[in-house]
């Protein structure tokens, strides 16, 4: 193969290795994906003007959960069942509706805006521990018996939405 077909191959193959990259990084970066709802068709084949609407539709990403904690006077660890946390957000909604002048000439549209909103969330876990005490050295180092304990660890979901209604000129 000679010098020059080389060189050539070398860089066609490195644009598409930066084409497929630059196309596959910011999708697997992104936390929302946005999601546009195309209305041309029916406006055209209504005649008449349709809202523009566009989504955001979140990515969840699962988390590594807090390990077990070892606590002194107790045979099993708490969090035996950890709780595994999400993160992901709302679903975003953006919608403009066109207003024929009914609140005056400057007012041509009105308008929801409801950006995703992050959101995080922990499944329920569990803590258990087992009948019997940690080993007594009065008693020659045999534990005694005691009642088992069950705990459940309650689910946690925590996110702040927020959405932008308003009206203004142009669509």
């Amino acid at each position: 193969m000679k010098p020059t077909t080389r060189r050539t191959l070398a860089a066609v193959v490195t644009g598409v290795a930066a084409a497929v990259g630059a196309t596959a990084t910011p999708a697997v970066a992104a936390r929302a994906i946005p999601v546009p709802v195309p209305l041309d068709g029916a406006e055209t084949a209504l005649g008449m003007e349709l809202p523009e609407v566009a989504g955001e539709l979140p990515v969840p990403t699962a988390g590594a959960p807090e390990g077990p904690r070892y606590v002194e006077g107790r045979l099993l660890p708490e969090r035996t069942l950890p709780q595994l946390p999400v993160r992901g957000g709302l679903p975003g909604v953006d919608v403009r509706q066109p207003v024929p002048h009914v609140l005056g000439d400057d007012f041509d549209h009105a308008g929801v805006d409801a950006p995703a909103a992050e959101l995080r969330t922990l499944a329920p876990g569990l803590s258990l521990d087992a009948p019997l005490t940690a080993p007594n050295p009065d008693a020659l180092g045999l534990p005694a018996p005691k009642l088992p304990e069950v705990g459940v660890l309650a689910p946690v979901v925590q996110t702040v939405p927020v959405a932008d209604l308003g009206v203004g000129p142009g669509l």
